[in-house]
């Protein structure tokens, strides 16, 4: 068991939602928690819960409050000093579309009951508590307050079909239950009924909105934006046969593609079979390099093919005041309002992706108009808004299980 240090540092209205949520005034009131915040995935590893993760615990120690990271070892990444404690080890695997990962380790409970018995923390927060075998084993040993966020969207899960029957009482430890959209509480709640708190994920807007382009990229051409995994799910192979219909069409474009993935070769095979100019490949970037590249872009767009459960990268694209056109399925078109933000199109549909791409090239005026809107509705999501909101259901769910 070793431990280090994480690297340094949206709520809608609960009236919106039709949803109660303490006041901050009362939250304020409550004093300082102990949290742990559980990560199955080998936290720093790059993905979405693990950005969630790093950001509520900034956010949280921001607020006063004394935090902790659970995790695994995961490959080389490793951070250096501290908050961070490492049970077992990580090891990928293909599922739901992408990567999972599950943790294997000797002594999982014992140890497991010592750090508990030694921290005393107030609330265990598990983020997707049932990826094995981290997570259940923590809950499992947990004596004190339990919360989950559930971040997948999909459709029939086998692992959850089998899973509901051995874990339903691991799933009744749980006094607080989080989905970040309501995508992702209709997806879990088909395995575990209950009642779920809607918490999206948030953004870092200062990072997005006060990033500088590239001088290089800023040369009149409209750059498009990609921005994820070389996946199927992301759908990154639609929007390459979208640019060769624009290139086609004579649109003066460039497409930015930034990330990697298993599709790598395939993705550039087609590029270079087909003579597509100007598709830049920009492999993995750091975040204040990604955040440049959406502020050098004039479109960003999202392609995903589904299994999407919110999209922070329409977060980010909004929040650096860039239009959007986007896949219209459940876990985008709950963040993109249609012909507001962005436009939205039919999955794996890449003539309606082109055409809408094509729209937006040709409109400077739509263009600016739907990155003004993103930009201002971005300070909903933001990471301390959220936080915040995180940090009154735990204390309405203590003082739920303490009463």
């Amino acid at each position: 068991m070793t431990r280090t240090e994480p690297a340094p540092p949206a709520e809608r209205d609960a009236q919106d939602r039709g949803e109660a949520t303490p006041s901050v005034q009362a939250a304020q009131t409550r004093g300082p928690l102990k949290v742990a915040i559980v990560s199955p995935y080998g936290y720093p590893h790059p993905g979405g819960v693990n950005e969630h993760v790093r950001h509520t615990y900034e956010a949280m120690r921001r607020l006063g409050h004394d935090v902790w990271i659970i995790t695994s070892k995961y490959g080389k990444e490793r951070i250096d000093e501290g908050r961070v404690i490492r049970l077992g080890t990580g090891f990928a695997f293909p599922a739901n579309g992408s990567m999972g990962r599950v943790t294997l380790g000797w002594r999982f409970k014992e140890q497991a009951r010592q750090l508990l018995a030694e921290h005393r923390f107030d609330v265990l927060h598990f983020h997707e508590p049932l990826v094995p075998f981290l997570s259940p084993t923590v809950l499992d040993q947990s004596q004190t307050i339990n919360v989950a966020t559930f971040h997948a969207f999909g459709g029939f899960s086998p692992s959850y079909w089998v899973g509901k029957r051995f874990a339903g009482q691991l799933a009744s430890k749980l006094h607080g239950r989080i989905a970040v959209s309501g995508a992702a509480r209709h997806f879990i709640s088909r395995y575990f009924p209950g009642d779920y708190r809607i918490i999206p994920n948030g953004v870092d807007l200062d990072r997005f909105a006060d990033a500088e382009p590239f001088d290089e990229w800023r040369d009149g051409t409209i750059n498009i934006l990609f921005v994820g995994r070389f996946e199927e799910r992301k759908g990154l192979i639609h929007l390459l046969k979208a640019y060769h219909r624009l290139r086609k069409r004579h649109v003066d474009a460039r497409l930015l593609v930034v990330g990697s993935g298993p599709k790598a070769r395939e993705y550039r095979r087609y590029v270079g079979l087909r003579q597509i100019r100007d598709v830049e490949f920009l492999g993995r970037v750091s975040d204040d390099a990604k955040a440049r590249f959406f502020a050098s872009a004039d479109i960003f767009c999202a392609p995903a093919t589904g299994q999407e459960s919110f999209g922070i990268v329409l977060l980010e694209a909004m929040a650096a005041g860039v239009p959007i056109v986007a896949s219209d399925i459940h876990g985008y078109k709950q963040v993109v309002q249609r012909g507001v933000q962005g436009l939205l199109v039919e999955p794996r549909n890449h003539r309606a992706l082109a055409a809408a791409l094509y729209t937006l090239a040709n409109d400077p005026d739509l263009r600016h108009r739907m990155g003004e809107a993103g930009r201002a509705r971005a300070p909903e999501y933001s990471w301390d808004r959220v936080t915040q909101q995180i940090v009154d259901y735990y204390h309405e769910v203590r003082e739920r299980a303490l009463a």
